[in-house]
């Protein structure tokens, strides 16, 4: 938010040019005119669209399981490798690195969702 605040600055009060400011910055001539001409509220962030990968279509069943599971004794939970043994027998071909990183990601936001509705 600083960079933007102050190239409208060297903008509107300074009277420099987008040439000028893009110059003085180092950033590209139309990053700067895009910034200019939108009323920003907030810095720009980049948006990461969510890819379909191999996972995708027994994302449902991992998340049963996981919530299943998590009703269950920690000694009696299954595994990321068994859920894993588990897709694999029904069809899955993907990696195991993609299963973990969702299974980590899913338990990360059931935790901040548990975490809200206690307080």
């Amino acid at each position: 938010m600083a960079m933007i605040g102050k190239i409208r600055r060297m903008y509107l009060r300074d009277r420099r040019s987008v040439r000028e400011i893009a110059r003085l910055t180092s950033l590209a001539r139309n990053t700067v005119r895009k910034w200019l001409r939108t009323r920003l509220q907030e810095e720009p962030k980049y948006r990461r669209w969510p890819l379909r990968t191999k996972l995708t279509p027994f994302q449902q069943i991992v998340k049963q399981a996981l919530k299943a599971d998590a009703r269950r004794p920690k000694r009696d939970r299954r595994t990321a490798r068994m859920l894993y043994a588990e897709l694999k027998a029904v069809g899955y071909d993907g990696g195991y690195s993609r299963l973990t990183d969702f299974i980590r990601a899913w338990l990360c936001s059931a935790n901040i969702r548990s975490a809200e509705t206690a307080t």
